[in-house]
């Protein structure tokens, strides 16, 4: 009877004899039956393919004023929608369609570089933080609070205002500068947790150099949340890109149109056309949600606290 009991117990415990999954397949399995990241993956797909391929697409170039016959300041100031002209035209006489479309591609430029470049320089303040330790760790997290004390748009919008001119570079510089705190706060933590696992003790008890330790063991196995914060940054990037441009510090060469830029010109005919600032804000809050949507559901599939 107790060899029985034991035998049942056994069998209990017993698990499927099934090859284990990596993280990254387990993720993909549970985000492509995720509708919120289909979604999400949707919107953004959507917006970078147009972006590419905007230029080629729009009706009309941006530059032209195909409407500017019908332009009246006093009792037409803006044309509306026509044979030709899906959305109508602007106070110049521009097609707003075609300007929508190729904006697309100026946001996500100043989006992704900015995202790219406040990537890069987290990334070297989070290792060099993470990886020496001591003072050193100590200093660059001092610098990190206090850029994270001060409202971001309003240190964006400080750097932003130090130029000489405003342009599309000076938006991507004062965004990134924004986003480097928060990419050196993350991956500083992911590499201290890193410091103190199994394979980093093994590596050094071998004899491993310390370089070889931060390049090959901590780092690359600290990259999972950075990444997954790049997705989230840009959709703030983006929201923080159009802010600025709506204030004027953005890029003021209307030959290069950005949904920004289009919604502050939009202010004085707000009134009369509110068209102008609808469609372009409509399009900033679709491409931020869709980023958001994607990488909130990044996070939770690469978190170990979520899997089932």
């Amino acid at each position: 009877m107790r060899k029985d009991r034991i035998d049942a117990l056994a069998l209990a415990g017993t698990v499927d004899e099934e090859p284990g999954v990596s993280l990254i397949r387990s993720a993909w399995k549970r985000l492509r039956r995720n509708p919120v990241f289909l979604i999400g993956a949707a919107i953004t797909t959507a917006f970078i393919v147009l972006a590419i391929i905007s230029p080629w697409i729009a009706p009309w170039d941006v530059t032209a004023r195909p409407l500017l016959d019908q332009v009246r300041p006093q009792t037409n100031p803006v044309p509306g929608p026509e044979a030709g002209h899906l959305l109508g035209g602007d106070d110049r006489g521009r097609d707003l369609f075609s300007r929508l479309l190729v904006g697309s591609r100026q946001t996500l430029i100043v989006g992704v570089f900015a995202t790219l470049f406040g990537l890069l320089g987290g990334l070297t303040l989070g290792t060099v933080a993470g990886a020496v330790g001591g003072w050193v760790d100590s200093l660059v997290m001092r610098i990190v609070d206090v850029m994270l004390s001060i409202p971001s748009l309003l240190l964006a919008f400080t750097i932003a205002s130090l130029a000489r001119e405003p342009s599309q570079w000076t938006l991507i510089v004062a965004i990134a500068v924004i986003q480097v705190p928060i990419f050196a706060r993350l991956l500083r933590g992911s590499m201290l947790a890193q410091r103190s696992s199994d394979h980093v003790l093994a590596a050094r008890s071998l004899g491993v150099r310390p370089r070889a330790i931060v390049f090959r063991h901590m780092l690359p196995n600290s990259l999972g949340p950075v990444i997954v914060q790049a997705t989230l940054s840009l959709a703030v990037a983006i929201i923080d890109a159009a802010a600025l441009s709506f204030l004027g510090l953005g890029n003021p060469d209307q030959r290069q149109p950005e949904w920004g830029q289009m919604l502050g010109l939009a202010q004085k005919y707000i009134s009369e056309a509110p068209h102008l600032a609808f469609y372009p804000a409509g399009c900033i809050i679709v491409v931020a949600l869709g980023f958001t949507l994607m990488g909130e559901s990044l996070r939770e599939a690469l978190d170990p606290k979520t899997r089932r």
